[in-house]
């Protein structure tokens, strides 16, 4: 009966493990976030400064096609077929109105599933598989998404309250875990959107992100040049991963940059983001238009942002890496990308 039960489940191609679900569906879901709320965040930030109405309702228009985006993502993060795959939009958007970005996340998850557990299981697949995924996924955005995004809303403000009375300590913990999120294969993106995580944690997040990109970037510029630089620092640190492998060592310049900037950034300059900028850093420069968008749009405001975000990342993760290149710590080619 087991063995019955395995082999059906093989053939449904349904996996549970910790990597199909909390890597590659977290990270699809990111991708539908990036389809819908934050490419829409651009283009409506675009709109505002330019004063072109279309681009704004387009933008607007975008953010709110976030639950059908992030279910088709994470139905085909879990592999799930054609008809199983469409019915996630409307899990997805039942599961983003009801419970916010965890509450689509789940719905999604669990619709795709159950519809991959009966597709060309009957005669009538056509009917019975849609049905099954939007009951199932419907089912679980009722009864689960309003206290999942109370949960993930509460925790959020635990953070930000957190930040907002020990700001050195905390902005520093926020940017290393923020910061090394972002470059291991889990998504920070959908981790601040569903924390909602605004205000100066979102700012600390930021440069954690930031610092792991630019200091990248900077310091694997001898071995990657121009390419490395653009891919990692606008692109994601999430590219040296394989060398992290190899050598953690390389970890440090950026981590410890963030975690120095950080409480500066907090203190000093009170620098803030919104959800959908906070875990982006300098990828499609998606973090600094959140800034902008938190904090008003003024020279004084692009000026940080380039002091904070770009040129102090940089220095201090060329400083640290240079010290640990003289210790033999970091060896030539330890930086090298592998595309």
């Amino acid at each position: 009966m087991k063995n019955r039960l395995k082999n059906f489940l093989i053939r449904q191609n349904i996996k549970f493990s910790l990597r199909r679900y909390a890597i590659d569906a977290m990270n699809f879901m990111a991708l539908g976030l990036f389809g819908s709320l934050i490419i829409g965040l651009i283009l409506k930030n675009t709109g505002d400064w330019l004063d072109i109405l279309w681009l704004n309702e387009l933008g607007a228009l975008a953010q709110s096609s976030m639950g059908a985006a992030i279910g088709v993502g994470v139905a085909y993060a879990l592999k799930a077929p054609p008809l199983v795959l469409l019915s996630s939009t409307t899990t997805g958007i039942a599961g983003a109105t009801l419970g916010g970005p965890i509450g689509c996340f789940i719905a999604a998850a669990i619709g795709a599933e159950f519809g991959k557990l009966v597709n060309k299981t009957t005669p009538i697949d056509i009917l019975i598989t849609p049905a099954v995924t939007l009951l199932s996924g419907i089912a679980t955005a009722q009864f689960m998404g309003p206290f999942l995004a109370s949960l993930m809303r509460e925790t959020g403000a635990m953070i930000m309250w957190a930040v907002e009375l020990h700001p050195i300590p905390m902005s520093i913990l926020v940017s290393v875990l923020m910061g090394m999120i972002l470059t291991l294969p889990i998504s920070s993106a959908a981790i601040a959107v569903t924390l909602s995580l605004s205000g100066l944690a979102a700012g600390a997040a930021t440069i954690g992100c930031c610092a792991q990109m630019i200091g990248f970037a900077v310091i694997g510029f001898k071995e990657n040049r121009w390419g490395g630089l653009l891919s990692l620092g606008l692109g994601t640190s999430m590219l040296q991963i394989p060398n992290i492998v190899k050598n953690p060592k390389i970890w440090v310049p950026p981590t410890l940059s963030g975690a120095i900037i950080a409480p500066f950034a907090t203190v000093i300059f009170q620098m803030q983001n919104i959800p959908s900028g906070a875990g982006m850093g300098t990828s499609g420069l998606v973090g600094q238009i959140g800034t902008i968008n938190a904090m008003g749009n003024s020279p004084y405001i692009w000026l940080v942002i380039l002091v904070l975000h770009f040129i102090l990342p940089a220095i201090l993760s060329l400083l640290i890496a240079y010290l640990m290149r003289r210790k033999g710590w970091i060896k030539p080619g330890d930086l090298k990308l592998a595309v």
